[in-house]
């Protein structure tokens, strides 16, 4: 019986970033409310864990390894599509008459991060690469932290974001 591997930590976040490409230009073109309601709902679910596993795992593991104002970067862009995710998860995509403005600023949040992480030589993947952390065992770590996350964020909902870098902020 063979076991399934899980990606390297890199492929896995990166195949993140292209499922959440994927949905927002399903959002993009989707009809209706409540079409575009739920796969906004499916976009928070995947950046939500998308931003918690590298949280808790990927970016202590770039710690000394990576530039240090590269991460810090990073906090704060997550910390912002947080506060975004949070706004579009409230509303129910009719009565917010800024419920499309908000998931396409999300988007080029996203897009700007996706970017600079995934940035040839000077991105945070690059520099991860080079620094010779394990990419393996980070990917077996983020997998199965990832899969536990969207079982629970499934069952009970998306849970009120924590922000990293916003101490004021409430949301």
């Amino acid at each position: 019986m063979a076991t399934t591997k899980s990606p390297d930590a890199i492929t896995l976040l990166k195949e993140d970033h292209r499922t959440v490409e994927k949905l927002f230009k399903e959002f993009e073109s989707a009809k209706g409310d409540g079409r575009k309601q739920k796969i906004a709902q499916e976009i928070c679910l995947e950046l939500t864990v998308h931003a918690q596993i590298e949280e808790e795992t990927f970016y202590p593991a770039c710690e000394g390894k990576v530039d240090e104002d590269d991460l810090k970067e990073a906090y704060v862009e997550h910390d912002g599509a947080k506060v975004l995710i949070a706004e579009i998860e409230s509303g129910d995509g009719k009565s917010d008459e800024y419920f499309e403005a908000k998931v396409k600023v999300l988007q080029e949040q996203i897009e700007h991060h996706v970017k600079e992480e995934e940035q040839r030589l000077l991105g945070i993947f690059s520099q991860a690469k080079r620094a010779g952390l394990d990419m393996d065992a980070l990917g077996d770590e983020l997998q199965a932290r990832k899969d536990a996350l969207i079982a629970e964020y499934k069952k009970s909902g998306l849970p009120k974001p924590e922000l990293t870098t916003m101490s004021d902020v409430k949301v």
